[in-house]
């Protein structure tokens, strides 16, 4: 850590409050959708352009592998993956700039929202239980052309992603100077701690 830069664990609560902050809008807003727009109901945010619908997603992101039998394993097996190395980002990255765990949060708040989905979310579709995602938010990016409906989880994702991007670009230097010199830092405490 820099001199004067904030403490590990300051960055690593800033990262957990944003995670749970995104989660509990995520999952509020899906249990909101699945009561009130799984009859068909569609409610028109901005007329021609936004509208709350509801949509099951089996897949992942544009119903990828949607028609997979063990894509649900996969997605799951994916998404902790994901979250694993958020953790190892949140225990390693500097805690000089604030917007990495920023990211940090945003993401796990997505990956978790949507693995909670395809956990204990299910139903009736073609004949057979199904598992999958809520999906209620619907853009129309061009007059009758909607982009693939999505949800709060998906937009934590997205802006946690470009954050993360962005942090990268912008400091990625200071994160391999960092990296470079812990090495050393440890080799050079060794001795100290055996001398007597």
């Amino acid at each position: 850590m820099t001199p004067n830069a904030p403490s590990r664990r300051s960055r690593i609560l800033l990262a957990a409050a944003v995670a749970a902050v995104g989660l509990a809008l995520d999952l509020a807003t899906k249990q909101w959708a699945w009561e009130t727009l799984r009859d068909g109901t569609e409610i028109a945010v901005i007329d021609g352009v936004l509208y709350f619908e509801f949509g099951f997603n089996t897949g992942a992101a544009f119903s990828l592998l949607r028609d997979a039998g063990w894509a649900r394993y996969f997605f799951m097996a994916v998404t902790l993956g994901a979250v694993a190395y958020m953790i190892h980002l949140a225990r390693t990255l500097p805690t000089r700039w604030p917007s990495a765990f920023v990211a940090i949060g945003l993401i796990t708040s997505g990956a978790l929202g949507n693995l909670h989905d395809r956990i204990f979310r299910a139903m009736p579709m073609f004949g057979k239980i199904e598992h999958g995602v809520v999906d209620f938010i619907k853009v129309y990016y061009w007059p009758g052309k909607p982009w693939p409906t999505f949800n709060i989880a998906d937009v934590n994702l997205v802006l946690g992603v470009g954050l993360l991007l962005l942090y990268m670009s912008r400091h990625g230097e200071a994160i391999e100077d960092a990296d470079e010199a812990a090495p050393e830092d440890e080799g050079a405490a060794a001795p100290a701690s055996g001398a007597g």
